[in-house]
């Protein structure tokens, strides 16, 4: 058998068509720089950025890419937010954008290669500090909120947020990207939710706004889960907090919320 034809051989065993993979990682997986330079010559590999390959770019797909950027850069970037409620069958609202988008959350940065493809998926990350404690040693905590999914045939898995992490991740941005209306439908959608796992978060989280907010969607729906939690070991902070202008404020969590709900 020629070379050439082992060492596609051994391109196709190791690699999916559509997983983005840098240099360092084809020769940690046995292919000299020689045989890299031949399979890009023969078309075989596709160069999409400076040390960044992919084996047939047509079949590059939103879950590849996360796939790609968790288990072979090494990223902290997780699904979250939107994105891992919809993975989950618990977000019934519909988007009017033409583009899916996918909502990763974690403190590294996307490469350039992601923003630069070409795909009807747009990327947005967001950073886990304002939710989170920074320190690292206590970023490792946030493993328990997260779970895997399978995402093609051979068992890889992509990592996203629990419905518990990724419902606070959501109140991040109410009101000023997600809707009172939208939070409180995904809300209706919970019913499921752990309060073993909502009492670690929620004891977690250093996020006022979305403690408050969380407490006050939750109310609403009364949920049993909701009387499991014990809300002496979870600080709401002091002080109104204006959310929304022209609102009415909430005497119990002490935001302000709009007139209608």
């Amino acid at each position: 058998m020629a070379i050439n034809v082992i060492r596609r051989k051994e391109l196709y065993e190791i690699m999916p068509e559509g997983l983005v993979t840098t240099h360092k990682w084809l020769m940690k997986n046995n292919l000299t720089r020689h045989a890299i330079d031949n399979l890009v010559k023969s078309n075989q590999l596709e160069s999409i950025s400076k040390g960044v390959y992919v084996r047939n770019a047509s079949k590059i797909s939103w879950q590849s890419v996360v796939f790609s950027l968790q288990s072979i850069f090494k990223t902290d970037l997780v699904i979250g937010g939107l994105t891992a409620l919809e993975m989950q069958g618990l977000s019934h609202y519909l988007s009017l954008s033409e583009n899916k988008i996918v909502h990763l959350f974690g403190n590294n940065v996307l490469p350039e290669w992601v923003v630069n493809l070409d795909l009807n998926v747009k990327f947005v990350r967001h950073t886990t500090n304002s939710l989170f404690a920074k320190k690292s040693e206590e970023n490792k905590q946030l493993h328990p909120f997260t779970s895997e999914r399978d995402w093609d045939n051979d068992n890889r898995k992509l990592i996203l947020s629990s419905p518990e992490r990724a419902y606070l991740e959501v109140l991040l941005d109410v009101p000023q990207k997600i809707t009172f209306e939208h939070a409180d439908q995904l809300m209706q959608g919970l019913t499921t939710l752990s309060p073993r796992n909502l009492q670690k978060i929620l004891e977690y989280c250093q996020n006022v706004k979305v403690k408050r907010l969380f407490f006050w969607f939750a109310d609403r729906q009364n949920y049993v889960w909701l009387g499991k939690i014990n809300r002496e070991n979870i600080t709401l902070g002091s002080g109104n907090r204006m959310l929304i202008k022209g609102g009415k404020l909430d005497n119990k969590y002490k935001i302000t919320v709009p007139e209608w709900l």
